[in-house]
C-alpha cells in the first residue's frame, strides 16, 4: 500500500452489508421471516478490524477447511470529519475513493455479520492509490469486476447501490461521528464466487484502478 493511501486512509473500516439492489432482492423472501419480519430500513454495518488491512498484490490466507469469498467494492474515503451532515453536504466530506477486495467466509446472516467470518488477519485488501475525489465525474457509475486466474467471474456496477455515498454519509453520520481518515466500503454485489489456494484474484473499478491478492494456504506450524 502507497504511504498516501495509507496516511490518508488509515481510519476505521466501516462494510455496509445488502448495498446492491441484486442481492437485497435475493433475500426479501427470507426477511419477511423470523428472526426478520422485514426488510432492513437502515444501512446494515459491519467492521472490519484493524487485522484485516492488506495491500496491492498483497497475499491473502485461505483458512484450512473453509470457503473462501473475495467482494469488489468500492471504498470511500473520509476527508473531513462528518456529523449529522446532510444530502446536499455529504460529499464535501470525501477524500477520494479506493479499490477494496472485502474478504468473508460465507455467512448466515446479515444482521449480525460474523466476526470470525469477516475479521481474519488480511480480508480488507484496500489500494492501490486514493483516486481523489474531483477525478471520478459520477461515482454512481461505475463498473465492478471481479477475475479469477484473468478469468471474468463477477461485473456489476455502482448504478445498482440501494444506498449511494450521500445517503450512506447522511444515514451514518446522523448517530455515529465520520473521522478523516475512515472508510466507506459501499458494498458487494450479488455473486459471490470461492476462491482457492494458487488463484490471483483482481478487482478493477473504473476510473480508480486495479486491485491484485493472491491467495495462498493457511498452515499452522
Amino acid at each position: 500500500m502507497s504511504r498516501t493511501l495509507h496516511d490518508v486512509a488509515s481510519g476505521t473500516l466501516f462494510g455496509v452489508a445488502l448495498n446492491y439492489r441484486g442481492l437485497l432482492d435475493q433475500h426479501l423472501a427470507a426477511f419477511q421471516q423470523a428472526p426478520y419480519q422485514k426488510p432492513p430500513t437502515k444501512p446494515v454495518l459491519f467492521i472490519k478490524t484493524p487485522n484485516t488491512r492488506n495491500g496491492h498484490g498483497a497475499v491473502v490466507l485461505h483458512p484450512q477447511g473453509e470457503r473462501l469469498q473475495p467482494g469488489p467494492a468500492l471504498g470511500v474515503v473520509i476527508g473531513q470529519r462528518a456529523s449529522r451532515v446532510s444530502l446536499e453536504n455529504a460529499m464535501a466530506h470525501v477524500a477520494g475513493y479506493v479499490v477494496v477486495n472485502e474478504f468473508s467466509l460465507p455467512e448466515d446472516s446479515y444482521y449480525r455479520p460474523a466476526v470470525k467470518a469477516k475479521c481474519r488477519d488480511g480480508f480488507c485488501v484496500l489500494g492501490p492509490r486514493l483516486v481523489p475525489r474531483d477525478q471520478i465525474a459520477n461515482p454512481n457509475q461505475l463498473s465492478l469486476k471481479l477475475s479469477v486466474n484473468g478469468e471474468l467471474r463477477q461485473e456489476n456496477s455502482t448504478a445498482n447501490w440501494v444506498r449511494d455515498i450521500p445517503q450512506l454519509i447522511a444515514e451514518i453520520s446522523e448517530f455515529m461521528t465520520l473521522h478523516p481518515g475512515d472508510v466507506l466500503i459501499t458494498g458487494t454485489p450479488e455473486g459471490r464466487v470461492d476462491v482457492l489456494p494458487g488463484d490471483t484474484v483482481e478487482v478493477e473499478i473504473s476510473g480508480v484502478g486495479r486491485l491484485l491478492s493472491h491467495i495462498q494456504a493457511e498452515t499452522h506450524a
